[in-house]
């Protein structure tokens, strides 16, 4: 079961009142309907939206509501399930705010519809069960999208959307309006705006196991690149010595420039805090890492001068 059959089998398992049912019918039926003076006919591959568009009509409306199941042999066969309502077609599509009182379409639905803040998202919540898909959180993206073929209806999702903070935007792919949510914080909050609570759950816990797993990748490979530049430094101070004492000897050295070239000797590995600490330790006189690598600057000025003597 994909996570957007998730999300939508959970928002129909949830109770609303007739005016956040009102605008979730509108939304569906402005976005997925084919209707005339004479019939509405809704389709969907889910069977619980099926199920709930079915109730909510009859319970609405008190009018009679055909369901039938259709298998549509594309590539992979699927179930189509079909709500055909044949009465009170005109009273219905009016009640929506889908056809004016001469039935003529309505270009947004009117302000009653989503005119309190449950009914905006109960009108989002019939935008997704007709339009939306999400990709599930342990996939490689996170992408939230409502696909209308009406740019009208896209736009006025978009900026419902965009009233909760969603940043969302509209894109045009082949004959379709495609209005996306890319943020994972932003499609998360959409989840708690559409109810779908348990889908919160499992898209965060998801979500923070990926963050924590890319915040742990970054700080290995921050480790490991301190640990390449610090071997690369203490090969190239290794080479300066051997540099210096083939050339002409350790002994001709300041007696702090011999205690650096011994002690890097020693210990070939460590950092330059690593080794203050340890000629601090074993010495007994402090040297600080600054210090330290004042030491190896002036290792590196005498191996120049006499490589550029050679």
């Amino acid at each position: 079961m994909s996570f957007t059959t998730t999300v939508k089998n959970e928002i129909c398992t949830m109770e609303y009142s007739n005016t956040e049912n009102i605008a979730l019918l509108s939304a569906f039926v402005r976005s997925n309907g084919k209707f005339d003076d004479n019939k509405i006919e809704l389709s969907t591959e889910n069977a619980k939206v099926a199920k709930k568009l079915y109730l909510l009509f009859k319970s609405l409306y008190g009018t009679e509501v055909d369901l039938d199941q259709r298998t549509v042999a594309n590539f992979i066969k699927k179930k189509n399930y079909i709500i055909t309502i044949n009465n009170k077609v005109d009273e219905i599509l009016s009640d929506l705010s889908v056809l004016d009182s001469n039935n003529n379409y309505i270009e947004s639905p009117k302000e009653y519809v989503v005119d309190a803040l449950e009914d905006k998202k109960a009108y989002l919540r019939g935008s997704f069960l007709s339009k939306g898909s999400i990709n599930d959180p342990k996939t490689s993206q996170y992408h939230l999208e409502f696909g209308f073929d009406n740019k009208h209806e896209a736009v006025f999702v978009q900026r419902l959307l965009n009233e909760f903070d969603m940043n969302s935007k509209i894109i045009i792919r082949d004959t379709k309006y495609m209005v996306y949510i890319k943020e994972a914080e932003k499609i998360s909050d959409f989840l708690k705006i559409i109810n779908a609570f348990q889908a919160v759950l499992y898209y965060e816990n998801i979500r923070i196991y990926k963050e924590q797993k890319n915040n742990t990748n970054r700080l290995n490979n921050c480790e490991q690149a301190n640990m390449d530049k610090i071997i690369e430094t203490c090969n190239n101070q290794l080479k300066d010595i051997e540099v210096i004492e083939n050339e002409m000897g350790l002994d001709l050295l300041d007696e702090k420039i011999q205690e650096a070239c011994l002690y890097r000797r020693k210990y070939p590995e460590t950092s330059l805090t690593e080794l203050s600490n340890i000629i601090s330790l074993e010495t007994g006189v402090t040297i600080t890492k600054s210090g330290l690598n004042h030491r190896f600057r002036k290792i590196k000025e005498i191996a120049n001068r006499v490589r550029n003597k050679k």
